[in-house]
């Protein structure tokens, strides 16, 4: 019971702050990550497998370099049975976006890939937590929709806004 509860919380935190740490978009067609610069934070909802769900509070940190085209982050999310620390870096490069993360709290790690074009970024998940992802941003405000094929999770639905 134990191990189930430790994966099942494993890959909510993975997921949760893969969210959180994903939500860029292309704002600039050189660079989509330069827009997320700063600090975010905003909440969402975690939906587990067996129709169960969790309010989540995250606070993003965002860090670019490379003339934008890198971005190093460090996310901290909430729920009610989970506190995670996610970590990352992901490249931007001529529309396509690659990179790792990883969670802490669980020890969860993964990669991510896909495209980026104008507001919107769509991202294909591998690792500890096989999905998708995509995500929609403006200036100010930012949405991420996860799905996953993980045991004991099905999405997670989070929005920031810059503070």
């Amino acid at each position: 019971m134990r191990t189930e509860c430790l994966k099942r919380h494993s890959y909510v935190a993975a997921a949760a702050g893969l969210a959180a740490f994903l939500f860029g978009g292309a704002a600039e067609a050189a660079s989509p990550f330069t827009l997320l610069h700063g600090t975010w934070s905003g909440s969402g909802r975690i939906e587990f497998e067996n129709g169960q769900s969790e309010r989540l509070r995250c606070t993003a940190y965002y860090t670019t370099s490379g003339g934008g085209n890198t971005l190093g982050l460090a996310i901290r999310c909430a729920s009610p049975s989970n506190r995670i620390e996610v970590r990352g870096r992901l490249n931007y490069n001529n529309g396509r976006v690659a990179g790792a993360w990883e969670e802490r709290s669980f020890n969860a790690s993964g990669t991510a890939s896909g495209q980026a074009s104008d507001n919107r970024i769509s991202l294909r998940l591998s690792g500890t937590i096989p999905g998708t992802m995509h995500v929609n941003v403006s200036k100010s405000r930012q949405s991420v929709a996860i799905n996953t094929q993980a045991s004991g999770l099905r999405a997670i639905r989070v929005g920031l806004s810059r503070r």
